[in-house]
């Protein structure tokens, strides 16, 4: 075999060593120490469920370091494990006593790397992202605030900022837990409210603190005043006494002079005595007018406060009190109309009533007239018929009698007759009916007083 033969196939196998030392070098994938790795599409990964057992799987993850990646099968995917910072702001949320308030709070949340959390992060927001991350948790944060805010004052939220933090961050990691997430911080940056509350809150405070502050400073300068013209009236003291000493020494050579110079001493003491009595007594004047002054500048903020109070009070009448005595009044004449128009419906149907009622009167007495007219006429007709027609009348009437004496016995459904004189029982119910019937002339005669039979006889009498 040629040489150069032998060098081309050596080189060649060498080619083919580095690119295959090359391919596999290049499926070596590496991360940092804040990313995770996560492999999917191979082997699958084993993890540590809470409750000690285990659970398989479909993707293998790494926090840092490296492993080979099959490039046929496997799909490799980073994860930022890096602390997320929150800075939210929620307005307008409603405290325990009813006050508005606007919160900007601050938190830094990040990955759980313990195994189980892990896989959670991964499940949850791989293809999300750190926006993805930061986004779920600030509405987990909010929802979070927003309730507990509910739960204090705005004065506990001032005071209790330490326990309000702790009892957010202790509630919203149970959330957190879910997703694979742990919160390593949160913050309550500010509270503020539109209303003024929190000014209104804190002015009696300062005012009380600046008045505090201006009586200790002129407490104190006072202190310094006295203590000033003690320490210059021992001072003159001991200058005096020294000059005494002096005096006392030569006054054996200079006795007259010495008096004298004694005289001139004490007399300039007291006037330097009273030089500083009178500067502490202006002193002590301008101070009482300095008092004075700031005191009449708190009887006018008092004043600001009383007509502040004044004002809401008449803003609370033409907003609250007056609409709702409008509406009272808009009620209470509803009421009296509602009223007044049931009255007047009553009063109507009692007058349709008594309209009714007075024409049923004026009907029943039209009646009445009607049937005393109808009466009268009878009457007059009556007048006017003779003694042949009264008779006429009443025989007419003489079988309706005859019906009525009879009708009774077609009202029975069975009659029994017991024969004990030999005489059907048929003819005694006839001759009784005949007996009765032959009874009614006398009838009539006793109740009309017209003689039935006379008249029948001459009426017989007449036609022969």
């Amino acid at each position: 075999m040629a040489p150069l033969t032998v060098f081309i196939i050596i080189a060649v196998v060498v080619l083919l060593v580095v690119l295959f030392v090359w391919f596999f070098a290049k499926q070596y994938r590496k991360v940092g120490p804040n990313e995770i790795l996560i492999i999917s599409g191979g082997r699958k990964g084993k993890i540590t469920l809470p409750d000690g057992g285990t659970q398989e799987i479909g993707f293998r993850f790494r926090i840092g370091g490296g492993t080979f990646v099959n490039p046929f099968f496997e799909r490799v995917e980073r994860m930022p494990i890096e602390v997320i910072p929150i800075h939210g702001k929620i307005s307008e949320v409603m405290t325990n006593n009813n006050i508005p308030v606007n919160v900007e709070y601050a938190a830094q949340v990040r990955i759980d790397t313990s195994e189980y959390a892990l896989y959670l992060a991964i499940t949850n927001f791989l293809s999300k992202g750190t926006e993805g991350i930061r986004e779920v948790s600030q509405t987990i944060l909010e929802g979070k605030v927003r309730e507990l805010i509910g739960q204090y004052t705005v004065e506990d939220l001032l005071t209790k900022r330490s326990e309000f933090v702790a009892k957010v961050s202790g509630d919203t990691q149970a959330d957190f837990n879910q997703l694979g997430l742990v919160l390593m911080s949160f913050g309550l940056n500010d509270v503020m409210d539109t209303q003024g509350y929190l000014e209104a809150l804190s002015r009696p405070h300062i005012t009380q603190a600046k008045y505090e502050a201006e009586v200790d400073q002129a407490e104190k300068n006072r202190d310094i005043t006295i203590r000033s013209a003690q320490a210059r009236k021992e001072g003159e003291i001991a200058r005096l006494q020294a000059e005494a000493e002096i005096a006392k020494i030569n006054w054996q050579n200079e006795a007259l002079k010495s008096e004298s110079q004694v005289e001139v001493n004490k007399k300039k003491a007291h006037a330097d005595m009273a030089y500083e009595l009178e500067r502490y007594r202006i002193q002590q004047e301008l101070k009482q007018e300095e008092f004075k002054l700031k005191r009449l500048e708190m009887d006018e903020s008092i004043a600001l406060e009383d007509l502040n109070i004044k004002k809401k009070q008449k803003e609370l009448e033409a907003n609250v009190i007056k609409p709702a005595e409008a509406r009272k009044l808009q009620v209470q004449t509803e009421a009296e109309a509602e009223s007044f128009r049931i009255k007047t419906e009553a009063e109507a149907k009692v007058e349709a009533k008594q309209a009714e009622d007075k024409a049923e009167a004026e009907k029943l007495r039209m009646l009445g007239q009607a049937e005393a007219e109808s009466l009268k006429a009878k009457a007059k007709a009556f007048e006017t018929y003779n003694q042949a027609a009264i008779y006429q009348m009443i025989l007419e009437k003489m079988p309706e009698l005859a019906s009525a004496v009879s009708e009774p016995l077609s009202k029975l459904d069975k009659i029994v007759m017991i024969e004990s004189d030999g005489k059907l029982g048929t003819s005694k119910i006839t001759g009784q009916v005949a007996d009765i019937l032959s009874q009614l002339p006398e009838i009539v005669e006793s109740l009309t007083g017209a003689d039935l039979k006379k008249f029948l006889k001459d009426k017989l009498a007449g036609k022969e």
